[in-house]
């Protein structure tokens, strides 16, 4: 009985790590980061009120709108250099995004094509991960701005409400 006790147990064991799946490459592992920022970015964007989306912390900075206007230029030159393009850093201008609808639409493309091009050219997030990478802190530190936003206004960012 003890013998066959220990048999089922290895057997567990075995087949427990058997279903394990293989360490993620770091590529795969910035893709995942990359991800998330944007999609926290976007839960904001999608849930700030669309009458403050003109708000701004001080008159010289950017409002609301074009800080996601902003963090969406970066998923395009993240794409484009991870495409493998002669590449610079081209700001969308947030004048040609009017509405809350449009600015998220952007948002959610710009997201979309920066991963479908992570899935397309997987050699470039693995030969050279710097353009992916800088685009990731660079949204972070915009996450860290929108914030700010949201606690100027009385208002509390979805990752810091309570979880139901």
């Amino acid at each position: 009985m003890l013998r066959l006790a220990g048999y089922t147990l290895l057997f567990t064991i075995c087949a427990a790590f058997a279903q394990t799946k293989p360490p993620q490459t770091a590529a795969d592992r910035v893709g995942l980061y990359f991800k998330g920022v944007n999609d926290e970015i976007l839960d904001m964007a999608k849930d700030f009120p669309e009458d403050k989306y003109g708000f701004q912390l001080k008159p010289e900075m950017r409002s609301f709108a074009a800080v996601i206007v902003h963090v969406a230029s970066g998923n395009v030159y993240a794409a484009k250099a991870g495409r493998g393009e002669q590449v610079k850093w081209d700001e969308l201008d947030p004048k040609n995004y009017k509405t809350k609808a449009d600015v998220v639409a952007l948002l959610e493309k710009s997201i979309t094509d920066s991963m479908a091009t992570m899935k397309e050219f997987p050699e470039g997030p693995k030969k050279n991960l710097e353009p992916w990478l800088a685009v990731m802190q660079h949204s972070s530190e915009h996450y860290g701005l929108l914030v700010a936003y949201y606690r100027a206004n009385g208002l509390v960012p979805p990752n810091s409400r309570p979880k139901k």
